[in-house]
């Protein structure tokens, strides 16, 4: 089977996707990907050939504050609004373009997609290709049951909380989404596909032929609408982080001391002193052995800064290794990290809003596995106080352990493997009798 990738060029879309990807190219399938030129190297070493951004731009973590200096002032529906708009939407007919005319020379039978990549529609139905999209984030489809998106709030408790909720997400739609909508039904007409109706977040889950979603029931908000496309397939891991390798000190993981993994993202990750510094204050003098991964910013410094024996600051760090001896997680609030820590049995210490990180540290604390600090930038006292009520309140651990046991239920590969072999309108399927087949069907939506 031939089968492309295709993901916004920044880590969060990219990286969660790289396990299926590479999944199916040792299950003997020819894998291809379509993404920035920032990904070359990752993808050579995935032994996966890319296909780089031609008439689309490259927006990522690197260059984004260069393309739109005005971005850094932006805060709350005013970044939605122009990330939206600018990273989002005004790609979509460059991808589409660009994966026409890789079509003419890899005549692809399927395209796996993140769910934000929004040119799945037309490769859907102009291209009439089968399209499988990956939710790599927490589900933003709507709901009378869940607040808005980007927000940070949990599930109202009250029909009055439901009601304020409701009506918040159609202010919150109206002021962000609506010129975005609008460029993209532009799209959709010009290649005879009708337009959007109602929330655009929705068309995430309905323009493709399946959706994956990285995660579990557990810790997602509860929907009374039922989407047929849609199912939970367990924790999306990046490619080796469902295996721990080693970390460069084991002698120290080893030593009778708490262990507490620190990290400020991938992205929002140039500025230290945001996170990192403030953890670093805050828990030098805890005891615990403190892990810092710096995501190849301020290493240098932060070493010099920080020289005590019980603190390693890393460019990367083996999140795997370290979380299987760790007692806290320290982050921001990635979605990844997050499940990835979780998948651990290990408890979460979150501060971050920008991204959509609050609605992913919402979850955190609704679900009772750590504590949000509802900040970007919090005191050391702060994060001091939350990290002694993790370590020594027992319940968040178990409730952790609770996720990882739900998160460790779940074989993501086997699963979408399972879709495929079904899947009427592929290659010929090897995967027995009919009946057998709508059993593995039948485990996507019910294990």
């Amino acid at each position: 089977m031939r089968i492309l990738f295709a993901t916004v060029a920044a880590d969060g879309h990219f990286i969660p996707l790289t396990g299926i990807a590479v999944h199916l190219r040792e299950a003997g399938h020819d894998v291809r990907w379509y993404t920035g030129r920032n990904y070359a190297a990752k993808l050579e070493r995935l032994s996966i050939p890319h296909f780089p951004f031609d008439r689309a731009t490259e927006i990522n973590g690197d260059n984004i504050a260069d393309l739109f200096p005005e971005r850094a002032r932006l805060r709350g529906p005013a970044l939605i609004r122009f990330d939206f708009e600018h990273v989002f939407v005004s790609n979509v007919e460059k991808y589409f373009e660009d994966i026409r005319e890789i079509d003419q020379t890899f005549p692809f039978d399927v395209l796996f997609c993140d769910g934000a990549f929004m040119a799945a529609r037309l490769v859907h139905e102009a291209l009439r290709k089968h399209v499988c999209a990956v939710g790599p984030g927490p589900v933003l489809a709507t709901s009378k049951d869940v607040p808005p998106n980007f927000v940070g709030l949990k599930p109202a408790r009250t029909a009055a909380g439901r009601l304020l909720h409701r009506v918040m997400g159609t202010v919150m739609d109206r002021m962000v989404l609506t010129r975005g909508t609008a460029i993209y039904n532009s799209v959709l007409a010009t290649h005879g596909l009708a337009p959007v109706k109602g929330s655009i977040y929705n068309e995430f889950y309905r323009a493709a032929d399946v959706f994956f979603q990285s995660g579990v029931p557990g810790f997602e908000y509860a929907r009374r609408e039922v989407n047929p496309k849609f199912r939970f397939v367990g924790p999306l891991l990046p490619h080796g982080a469902a295996t721990s390798g080693r970390f460069p000190y084991p002698q120290k993981l080893e030593a009778n001391q708490r262990v507490i993994l620190v990290s400020q993202g991938t992205l929002d990750n140039k500025d230290s002193s945001k996170l990192i510094i403030p953890a670093l204050e805050a828990l030098r003098d805890s005891g615990a052995l403190l892990i810092v991964a710096t995501g190849h910013s301020h290493t240098e410094e932060l070493r010099r800064s920080y020289p005590q024996d019980n603190i390693v600051i890393e460019d990367y760090v083996d999140f795997a290794a370290v979380l299987e001896r760790a007692d806290l997680f320290v982050c921001n609030g990635g979605y990844g990290s997050v499940l990835l820590s979780l998948s651990k049995g290990v408890p979460i210490l979150a501060a971050g809003i920008r991204e959509g990180k609050n609605d992913v540290n919402a979850r955190v604390d609704y679900f009772g596995v750590g504590i949000n600090l509802r900040t970007e930038s919090p005191k050391p006292d702060a994060i001091r106080r939350a990290a002694e009520r993790l370590l020594s309140e027992p319940r968040w651990k178990q409730s952790a352990q609770r996720l990882r046991d739900e998160l460790t239920g779940y074989h993501p590969h086997e699963l979408i493997d399972a879709y495929l072999a079904d899947c009427k309108v592929l290659e010929p399927r090897s995967a027995g009798s009919p009946s057998a087949r709508h059993s593995q069907m039948q485990g996507l939506e019910t294990s």
